[in-house]
């Protein structure tokens, strides 16, 4: 796939879910409730031990039902790692102009994180195809939208506070998606492998754009 039908996926999808955890078994466990419930669009990050393994088995185990990117990468040797791995997407919690460079060389998009307009202009301009607000809880969507206003070119991705109770008012705010992380991944659910609360949490969350989209 092209990272502009990649782009697309992820757009029509209207959120990343960022999935942590301790072991292959429950990484792959945990993204099927994701796509059952209805969330293609799967980010591991490199904080989870043997993630490059993780990757390769959800890659194995969903193939092309779901959109697989790899979080928290931080220079040009752990992207290009998580892209040989299978990983779609890179997804970083700051600005590094090296590793969108790279990911435009291998096709795959790149959702730099950013926080000031300087930081989300500067990722943009360097090549990013959605900024990463992060943290968004900072902020929340009034920051967003104030950030929106002037950059209304620039596709931003809130990620960190963002729940169902403030889901509306970010995508009002200007959010092309979000992310989510606990909120949707659940800890708890995630350590005792109920899988029937992340995939009833997941059909949650896909109401929840479709209703903030108007659809």
């Amino acid at each position: 796939m092209s990272k502009h039908v990649d782009l697309q996926r992820v757009l029509d999808c209207g959120m990343v879910a960022i999935i942590r955890a301790s072991s292959s078994e429950q990484i792959v466990n945990v993204a099927r409730a994701l796509y059952e419930g209805g969330v293609d669009v799967l980010e591991v990050t490199f904080t989870v031990p043997n993630v490059l393994e993780i990757i390769s088995a959800v890659k194995k185990e969903l193939g092309k039902n779901v959109l697989l990117g790899a979080g928290t990468v931080l220079d040009t040797e752990t992207a290009r790692s998580a892209i040989l791995a299978g990983a779609e997407f890179i997804v970083s919690p700051t600005v590094n102009t090296e590793v969108i460079q790279l990911c435009k060389r291998y096709d795959k998009l790149c959702l730099p994180g950013a926080f000031t307009p300087t930081e989300i202009l500067t990722a943009w301009e360097a090549g990013a195809d959605i900024v990463k607000v992060f943290p968004a809880d900072v902020g929340g969507p009034n920051y967003l939208k104030a950030v929106h206003g002037p950059l209304p070119q620039i596709r931003l991705l809130p990620t960190g506070g963002v729940d169902l109770t403030t889901i509306d008012a970010f995508f009002k705010a200007g959010a092309c998606a979000v992310g989510l992380g606990s909120a949707l991944v659940e800890k708890k659910a995630v350590d005792t492998g109920d899988v029937g609360r992340i995939k009833s949490l997941a059909e949650q969350y896909v109401a929840a754009v479709k209703k903030a989209r108007g659809k």
